[in-house]
């Protein structure tokens, strides 16, 4: 498996028999494996999220959360041809797909936009949590915090003891030490073997000072350091 980090929450990930394409808004995409079918994902519709050039794209199939929508002023606007646009299908929480033989698509409720995949393809299992996640703000009511854990923890119930090769979680500093909530539950929740950070706007020391906060998941974690850059993990290690 060969991944490239393509900036903010966008990842390339290359398997034998598949390309997939997460949440690609910035970055520069590199060249894509020939004859190999390309999937991609949109997560919901947030601008750090989503861009309707990846319609540009010859893609296999698009994944959209269902906040996505192609309505007929959409499809004008993002110049959506009839084939692009049966191309694309849109999905909820707890919904499954095969876009190709082999891979399946799971699909989990967000806290916030749309919806995480879970993808299982050439025998691995990939996650993708878009914008799932703890959102604990400081300051924000009380009673809206106590909601959103309350929704976490029953949204990410799914995944629990599920064994999972590479995760992509959010790990947000903008919420300070809150930040570090969503993706220690999914740590703990799922048997998940390597965790890349996402969604960090740039600020990509907070995880390290997850780790410090958290030592024993640094032989899990793959520090992100820079936009465009790439990791390969070999079968044994998934």
């Amino acid at each position: 498996m060969r991944v490239t980090f393509l900036g903010h929450s966008g990842f390339l990930v290359e398997l034998p028999c598949v390309t997939l394409l997460f949440d690609w808004w910035q970055g520069i995409l590199p060249p894509l494996p020939a004859g190999k079918p390309l999937l991609v994902f949109a997560s919901h519709r947030h601008e750090d999220h989503f861009k309707p050039e990846i319609f540009t794209l010859d893609a296999h199939a698009f994944l959209l959360g269902k906040d996505i929508r192609l309505s007929p002023r959409h499809r004008a606007k993002w110049g959506l041809s009839d084939e692009t646009a049966a191309k694309c299908l849109t999905l909820g929480g707890n919904e499954t797909a095969s876009p190709l033989p082999g891979v399946t698509v799971e699909t989990l409720p967000s806290t916030d936009e749309g919806v995480a995949f879970l993808v299982t393809a050439d025998g691995e299992t990939v996650f993708h949590a878009g914008d799932l996640n703890w959102w604990h703000w400081e300051g924000e009511d009380k009673a809206w915090n106590r909601n959103m854990e309350t929704n976490f923890l029953r949204y990410t119930e799914p995944l629990r003891g599920q064994r999972i090769g590479l995760a992509m979680l959010p790990l947000d500093p903008r919420l300070g030490e809150d930040g570090f909530r969503g993706p220690k539950h999914f740590l703990e929740l799922a048997d998940i073997r390597h965790f890349l950070p996402m969604h960090q706007w740039g600020d990509f020391g907070f995880t390290a000072q997850f780790l410090t906060r958290y030592p024993g998941f640094a032989p899990l974690t793959v520090p992100v350091t820079t936009n465009g850059q790439a990791f390969e993990f070999k079968e044994n290690t998934l």
